[in-house]
């Protein structure tokens, strides 16, 4: 019982965070939500799922979930 209070005490927490992570960003948006922009992620330089774009091209990127 003290594993699963625990358990539920920090899952609460971690959602708590997320919440007021998105409720402080302006307009609820997270910034650079594309793991292609990540280069510790994308180490190999593919293409952006989204919107097809190298990460090269991501300086001139309008895509509004990009910013």
């Amino acid at each position: 019982m003290k594993l699963l209070l625990i358990t539920l005490v920090l899952l609460g927490l971690g959602v708590a965070g997320i919440a007021i992570k998105i409720w402080a960003k302006k307009d609820g948006k997270f910034a650079g939500t594309c793991a292609s922009q990540n280069p510790m992620i994308n180490t190999e330089g593919e293409n952006c799922g989204f919107c097809g774009k190298t990460p090269e091209q991501y300086a001139d990127c309008n895509e509004p979930q990009h910013n």
